[in-house]
């Protein structure tokens, strides 16, 4: 694949194409940039999800905990 977009970017520049080029060269960098954005997005939504789970187990170990004192008051 990387050869592929490499041999456009030489034929461009050979056949003195220098506006194509550019208009490759900004697509090129803003596939680049949407896919950089879509990682950060996957990776914060997986921190989101993992906080989630350690939240509900910390709450569900002090319900217990409460039950528990509750029990030992009685």
């Amino acid at each position: 694949m990387i050869k592929f977009f490499r041999r456009i970017r030489y034929d461009l520049m050979e056949k003195n194409k220098t506006g194509k080029y550019f208009k490759y060269a900004i697509g090129e960098i803003l596939l680049v940039v949407i896919g950089i954005l879509i990682a950060l997005s996957i990776n914060n939504w997986n921190e989101k999800v993992k906080n989630m789970r350690i939240e509900n187990n910390y709450l569900i170990r002090i319900s217990k905990d409460l039950e528990n004192d509750l029990l030992e008051f009685e």
